[in-house]
């Protein structure tokens, strides 16, 4: 009796503190305190660690439940309610909501700081209530309260995804699960309707009983819950006009996020015109170069950066693009599946023809960043009368010391475009050191030597007719570390003066480091257009810092348009059949 009573004050206490903090006004605790003391079931804080001197005990709240007992006197925001998430200091009704929502998007926090992720919490807030709570798996905790005992005995495993709400793209992140499993999967539920327990998935085709116990406990079973009608006054998974692309940034209170997770929100493309592949009657092929800034595979699985990827392919008409900054080898290929299949939401809603996507990675290294060595590629629609003859790695002969190559490898492939042969040189230097990073030191030889253009380019350069050396150069045009390309009368398309860096704090750019050079052969059937794309490259579900609504990369994509005698293009439905990669690629494409 005396738990009922003290679960009913708990709840009229969450509703309390709900109002007055809306208010503005503070909720006196002191007699629920002194009722939970007598049950024994509030939850005393942690020190914090600036009150050791006077042995004080600070207190959130008015009670708190025994079965979020984890690290002795923290809350587990994994597990906890929303009425238990409001005990913490600030959070009110509506960011308790959020936490769960979010908490229950992406299956639970793996640590903390995930915390200021969610809308209105932030990194400000996240100070205040982080000695009050703790992170672990939500069935490791053995203690339950009456108020979230029902649940638990319902939904015992869950973690990780819900499989009967998860989309094709969302699945996909499971270890384990393939891009044909996933639409497997989607297609049994809409056929034979939600399933009913977690064994049901071996009636999937390509689902077997080992496969199951692999990703057992990355997914659950849950019937679907009505969307949240809290608005936040913000944005719930609609549509907004925004002035720019940077200009989208969520911040912690401004936006209601709906469940479903990202796929539900319908971020604000750039509006364009059905591109013909034409210029002045004339066919054209538009060429680019990206760095895609430190793209692993969890970068590539994010669906907002793969939206912003390849719309931004679409929407420009770009049909052969050199990336440089793969952390993995399989990251290129999240961007030519998406291409290919077109999972997201935006993606299904082109109108015109997405093409037939290949793709080629660097076996070895070509660059280094802050996460280690990384690969660069190419992204091409094969659709287009664009096919690749071969790809190598162009390494350096020189080593310093301790045998490592002085300077960065270069990419160089050759396609058949129509009917010209193009060789590309993708490019990934490293930019200088700022005297911050370098902390105020002079780089020794090794390290400035390494910001040049191989030796080996100069046979390259005059080997080749119709040349393209695109990429990251990491310096201004004007760089005397260029020479090499001018002495071959190589034209740099991108002026010093147009900057091809962004950032949601500097969205016009501050340096110009990404570059396209032309040989004189090509300056010859060279449109006049070239450009760099600042447009679409933010999206909702990327982060940035504390906040969401960053950019996919710090680098803009640039891309140049070539006159080219192409064949037909072989019109087709947005939603086309394509065949399977890894039928059609020759074993140096990916």
């Amino acid at each position: 009796m005396s738990n009922i009573i003290f679960n009913e004050c708990c709840r009229v206490t969450a509703v309390f503190q709900d109002v007055l903090s809306g208010a503005g006004l503070c909720l006196s605790t002191a007699p629920i305190l002194a009722m939970g003391g007598s049950l024994g079931c509030h939850r005393s804080i942690p020190k914090d660690p600036t009150d050791f001197s006077c042995d004080k005990r600070k207190f959130s709240a008015a009670c708190n439940f025994s079965h979020i007992l984890v690290n002795q006197e923290r809350l587990n925001i994994n597990i906890a309610t929303e009425e238990e998430l409001m005990t913490l200091p600030g959070v009110n009704r509506t960011v308790a909501r959020n936490i769960v929502q979010y908490r229950d998007c992406i299956g639970g926090f793996k640590k903390v700081e995930d915390l200021a992720l969610v809308s209105g919490v932030g990194a400000t807030k996240l100070e205040v209530i982080k000695l009050e709570i703790c992170v672990s798996s939500r069935t490791s905790s053995s203690q339950h309260s009456p108020s979230s005992l029902r649940k638990d005995l319902d939904s015992q495993f869950y973690t990780g995804m819900n499989i009967n709400t998860a989309t094709p793209a969302q699945l996909m992140s499971i270890r384990g699960i393939t891009e044909t499993i996933a639409k497997n999967v989607v297609s049994y539920r809409a056929e034979h309707g939600p399933f009913k327990s977690i064994e049901d998935l071996v009636k999937v085709k390509h689902i077997n009983s080992s496969l199951l116990d692999k990703i057992r406990f990355q997914v659950f079973v849950e019937r679907s819950r009505a969307p949240s009608t809290n608005t936040n006054a913000g944005l719930p998974g609609t549509t907004k006009c925004h002035p720019s692309p940077s200009s989208f940034s969520l911040g912690s209170d401004d936006l209601d996020l709906p469940p479903g997770g990202p796929t539900q929100i319908v971020s604000v493309r750039p509006k364009v015109d059905r591109p013909l592949g034409l210029r002045d009657g004339k066919s054209v092929v538009r060429v680019a170069t990206w760095s895609l800034q430190g793209c692993s595979c969890d970068k590539a699985n994010n669906p907002g950066v793969r939206e912003v990827v390849c719309m931004t392919l679409l929407e420009n008409d770009i049909k052969l693009l050199a990336v440089q900054d793969l952390l993995e080898h399989e990251a290129i290929d999240k961007f030519c599946a998406e291409l290919n299949q077109g999972t997201l939401a935006s993606l299904q809603k082109w109108k015109w023809p997405r093409g037939l996507w290949k793709s080629v990675v660097s076996e070895k290294p070509t660059g280094h960043s802050s996460k280690g060595v990384s690969y660069s590629g190419f992204l091409w629609d094969s659709s287009s009368g664009i096919d690749l003859k071969d790809a190598l790695v162009l390494e350096s002969p020189a080593v310093n010391g301790n045998g490592s190559h002085v300077h960065h490898p270069l990419y160089v492939a050759h396609f058949l475009i129509g009917s010209f042969e193009l060789t590309v040189v993708n490019v990934h230097m490293q930019a200088p050191a700022s005297p911050e990073q370098s902390g105020g030191k002079n780089q020794n030889s090794d390290e400035a030597k390494c910001q040049r253009l191989p030796p080996s380019i100069q046979g390259t350069l005059k080997g080749e007719k119709d040349l393209l050396v695109l990429g990251n150069f990491g310096c201004s045009p004007q760089s005397s570390e260029l020479d090499t390309l001018r002495k071959e009368k190589f034209c740099a398309l991108i002026p010093s003066t147009q900057f091809t860096n962004i950032t949601t704090c500097s969205p016009q750019g501050t340096r110009c480091v990404d570059n396209i050079w032309v040989s004189r052969s090509l300056q010859k059937i060279y449109s006049g257009h070239c450009m760099v794309v600042r447009e679409g490259l933010t999206n909702p579900w990327i982060p940035d810092n504390w906040s969401w609504g960053g950019v996919a990369s710090d680098h803009c994509p640039v891309f140049a348009e070539f006159y080219a005698d192409l064949p037909p293009k072989e019109l087709s439905r947005p939603g086309m059949a394509v065949v399977d990669r890894g039928d059609i690629l020759p074993k140096h494409e990916r």
